[in-house]
Formats: structure tokens, sequence, C-alpha cells
């Protein structure tokens, strides 16, 4: 792992020491600097979850990826700084609140003197870790979440707009390795059911709100939930947005 490299990657410059205040600010810094974007899948690229594919493709092409591949390359980059991380599978709910198969995503804990749920690959979600024993809610912003425990289970929600929570997904602590997430991945890129097959996405945090490509939409979002949004005209303007704005240039 060339950890200078991905750092550079994320426009990280701060403190390399195990702590929670370095997890924090690597993690915002992630989300700040890598898209979540499933644009290999409609490209016919294949995703090898390998710690060498994944780097040469998020740090050296300087491109994003979904949950699998953020994920797991930034476990790999927290472990080379001295974190204790495992690789979690976790069931992602639906919007009837129906739980998804297990290793439908993959999230992460991070083990200091308290235990972290990190996360770097779910799209709009908390842009900090948060405390897994942590019963009660946790703000961020305009944001609150909270993660609840049943038994060997834990649910991370979050509190929409008229209050109630929603579950966004559910994951039990057993640690996993890249093996074990290939099967739903392959389902991913190759399934019609999958809404990664279905739509091109890369969306990005920002410190004004977000940014997303969703098809030929461009997306933006502010962190008081104003929205802009303008239908593209040409392939040419979608690859001029994702270049000038996500920083991707899509290779064969």
């Amino acid at each position: 792992m060339d950890t200078k490299a991905y750092l550079k990657r994320i426009n990280y410059h701060g403190s390399l020491t195990p702590s929670a205040e370095t997890l924090r600010e690597l993690q915002l810094a992630h989300l700040l600097a890598v898209p979540f974007e499933n644009l290999s899948i409609h490209a016919k690229q294949p995703i090898v979850l390998a710690d060498e594919a994944l780097f040469t493709k998020i740090v050296e092409r300087r491109r994003g990826g979904f949950c699998y591949e953020c994920n797991g390359l930034f476990a790999s980059l927290l472990r080379a700084l001295g974190f204790e991380v495992a690789m979690l599978s976790a069931e992602v709910a639906n919007a009837d609140g129906a739980f998804g198969p297990a290793f439908d995503h993959m999230t992460l804990m991070v083990s200091l003197e308290q235990r972290w749920l990190v996360d770097v690959g779910f799209g709009d979600s908390f842009r900090e870790p948060l405390l897994l024993d942590e019963p009660g809610e946790q703000l961020q912003g305009s944001c609150a979440y909270q993660i609840v425990t049943d038994d060997s289970v834990f649910t991370l929600r979050q509190r929409i707009e008229d209050g109630e929570w929603k579950a966004q997904y559910r994951f039990t602590l057993q640690p996993h390795e890249y093996d074990d997430y290939a099967e739903m991945c392959r389902y991913h890129q190759t399934s019609p059911e999958s809404h990664f097959t279905r739509a091109r996405i890369c969306s990005l945090a920002t410190e004004e709100g977000r940014i997303t490509l969703s098809d030929m939409r461009f997306i933006s979002t502010s962190t008081t939930n104003e929205k802009e949004e303008r239908n593209l005209t040409s392939d040419a303007e979608y690859a001029t947005i994702l270049r000038e704005r996500f920083g991707i240039v899509m290779t064969s």
C-alpha cells in the first residue's frame, strides 16, 4: 500500500496517529474526494475485489467505486496506518423497509478505545464515523443517525423529514474477507434486478452538499436540501461534467 499516494488522492494532510479524530478526518476527506459510482458496470469493466486492483482504479486512475471497492480499499489504508478494521456484511433496507440479502453492502467497524461504524461507500449517508455502542441519536449537521441493537444485529437508522426514523441497513459484527462478497458483487454487476445495472450513477459529497450525475441528469443538493437539477443533452456534455465536477475520465 502506497499510503502517501492514497493520502494525496484524498487530499489528506492531517495526523496519521490512529485516533478517533484522525479516523473522522480521513472518512470526511475520502467522501469529499472519491465519488460513489457504478460507471465500470456500464462500461463493461469487470470489478476485481483485491487491494492492488482497487488501488490502481481509485488512486492511480482517480476513479470512484461502489461499496465493496471504496470501503474495501479504505479498510486497507486504515490498516496500513495502524487501525484495527473489520469488513462487515450489511443488508440494505428498501423503500418499504424490508432488508436485502447478506453481503448486499460492505461497511466497516474500527476498534479504538470505542467501536466506530465507518462507511465511505453508501452514497448520501453519515459523513463522520458513528459510535457503534451509542444507543441515542448522533447528530451531524442537520442530519441525525441512530444505531439500534437487537441481540447481535445492529441497524443504522436516519431521521427523515417528518421526524420518523428510516432504516438504512442492518449488520452483524462478524468480520469478512473480499471472497465473501464475491457473489453479491457479481450480482450487482450483471443482474437486471440490481439497481446498479439499471442506471449510471456518480455522486460526490461537497462542502456545500452533494453533486450527482444520475444518467443524463445533473443534480446539485445543498446541506439545507435545496436542489437544482438539469438534463444533459449529449454524451459530450456528460463527459465534460464527469471530468470537471468529479475528476473522472472514462477510458476503455
